[in-house]
């Protein structure tokens, strides 16, 4: 009983935020957010707050993370491109919008335990690579949407060339010390359009691999 109240509570606080898509809404209902935090914020993984990974990085706030998701308007026939795996929570929301998910992060382990995550929940439709995601993945390109989990100062150029027409990149921009931006890029034939949708603070998108 304690767990289905949790969720309740989940779901109105998302709500109260301004979450409003029913999609995105029963795909936060049906990924259990337990999962993916471990150790001694497992208790913590029902509150509406950025919890502590490995490796330095943070599971995002749900709220955030379904907004981010709302903005990206994923529908069921897109290809959708997530930098930064993290934990694997963000690419396991976009697996039940999607119809295919690549998802990249710099540092391998975060890379290793989310593939081990997506195995366990069932999450076929997930592909994770430990690579440098602030050149996207070209190989796999153009993308329907793209989701960038760490801010830049502005909206990569690799990404938005792996973008396809029609298509929405939802990214955090700005110094990584000040507060960012969550900005909308769309892509048109004639170029790109920008909305700034929220303040937020990420970890910054850092180039290159980890060493870890």
């Amino acid at each position: 009983m304690e767990r289905a109240e949790e969720q309740m509570r989940f779901l109105y606080a998302l709500r109260s935020r301004g979450v409003t898509d029913p999609r995105v809404l029963a795909a936060m209902e049906e990924i259990d957010r337990g999962a993916f935090v471990r150790g001694l914020f497992a208790e913590r993984a029902y509150e509406d707050t950025p919890l502590p990974i490995a490796c330095g990085q943070t599971i995002s706030q749900p709220s955030v993370v379904a907004l981010m998701t709302q903005a990206l308007e994923v529908s069921p026939r897109d290809k959708v491109l997530e930098v930064g795996t993290g934990s694997g929570y963000q690419a396991a929301i976009l697996s039940r919008l999607a119809r295919r998910v690549y998802t990249v992060d710099r540092h391998k382990r975060l890379v290793r335990e989310a593939q081990k995550l997506f195995e366990a929940l069932d999450l076929a439709n997930i592909t994770a690579f430990a690579a440098d995601g602030s050149f996207g993945l070209p190989d796999q390109a153009p993308f329907d949407r793209i989701l960038v989990t760490a801010a830049a100062e502005d909206p990569p150029g690799p990404l938005l060339a792996q973008l396809r027409v029609g298509g929405i990149m939802v990214v955090p921009v700005g110094q990584s010390d000040a507060v960012q931006s969550l900005i909308k890029v769309t892509r048109h034939e004639q170029g790109f359009d920008y909305d700034e949708l929220r303040p937020v603070r990420f970890v910054p998108l850092v180039e290159g691999m980890a060493q870890d």
